[in-house]
């Protein structure tokens, strides 16, 4: 039996607090080799498993496990990199959401001294507002230099700058059941990428997820305080890496929630609109936000960006 706190809440700040119109992709043309900025691997359609018989957020929708059937795709091996998306800012002139806000989530911890005082988030003291942070200054104003790495993944993307991503690649976001098909490696009904095993503080690391007692100590030991390469750790049976952990990841669907309980029909109709994300993050901690497990996934408002936001893409095969 999972978890019996129904309620435990993500790592994730809530969303809808922004309330601009979202940019579109209309004005970008596709760049007819855009797959060519990516290493990809196909993976085979057929039939797919969504969901688990071993939940362990119950108010997530994580259950019950369910077969769908999904058509061949090829997906992109890492989550969209610093430097690809670069290139498609510099080609398309983009601008994106957190930008043209002005601000973006920043976990606190990161937040550099210069900044000064900051808006936290209630219920998600962690998180804190910072004016200036972006996909370029990721702990905000001036931090470029300091943390900004080509070869990680590109954070504080919004749902809309994903798939405009997307759109001048050539592709698209994955939905959920293509995730976890693509995830699951072949190894059919198993918890995590690799199998079964589960990570801990100290031996076995195969991801990069939080150790020690979050929010305020990490000890690093599998040598990240944020996030990792995008390539790093061991890949999974169809050659693909970091899909727990490291940074959530969008998708094309909507959050829903099969429930009949009064709450869980309350909570959904406050996350109208938002999203599912996958994966987990760098954040994440088997005693706080166990959800870098298949299985596992967030809901966000297409809006909201933070240091952990970031997406893969797939292919028509």
């Amino acid at each position: 039996m999972g978890m019996t706190d129904p309620s435990k809440p993500s790592c994730c700040p809530p969303g809808g607090t922004k309330d601009q119109p979202a940019p579109t992709d209309a004005a970008i043309t596709p760049r007819p080799d855009g797959i060519s900025l990516h290493d990809t691997v196909p993976v085979p359609g057929g039939q797919s498993l969504v969901g688990t018989n071993r939940p362990e957020i119950l108010n997530d929708g994580e259950d019950p496990i369910r077969k769908s059937r999904v058509k061949p795709f090829r997906i992109a091996t890492t989550t969209v990199t610093n430097a690809q998306f670069q290139a498609f800012v510099k080609a398309t002139g983009y601008v994106t959401e957190a930008e043209r806000f002005g601000w973006s989530f920043v976990f606190w911890a990161q937040v550099p001294k210069r900044v000064g005082p900051t808006q936290a988030v209630m219920g998600f003291e962690w998180w804190r507002r910072v004016d200036g942070a972006n996909w370029r200054d990721i702990n905000g104003p001036e931090s470029f230099a300091e943390v900004w790495q080509p070869d990680h993944p590109v954070v504080h993307v919004s749902w809309a700058d994903a798939m405009a991503y997307a759109h001048w690649v050539g592709g698209r976001l994955p939905t959920e059941a293509e995730w976890e098909h693509a995830a699951r490696g072949g190894l059919g009904d198993v918890r995590f990428p690799w199998g079964d095993r589960e990570p801990d503080d100290d031996a076995f690391l195969p991801c990069n997820i939080w150790q020690g007692a979050f929010p305020d100590q990490n000890t690093a030991v599998d040598g990240y305080v944020t996030t990792a390469p995008a390539r790093s750790f061991e890949p999974n049976g169809y050659g693909l890496y970091n899909l727990v952990g490291n940074v959530w990841e969008w998708t094309s669907d909507p959050f829903r929630i099969r429930s009949l309980k009064k709450a869980t029909k309350a909570r959904l109709a406050a996350m109208k609109g938002y999203k599912v994300s996958k994966g987990g993050s760098f954040l994440c901690h088997k005693s706080y936000c166990y959800r870098y497990r298949i299985a596992a996934r967030s809901g966000n408002s297409p809006d909201s960006t933070t240091t952990h936001q970031g997406f893969r893409v797939i292919w028509p095969d």
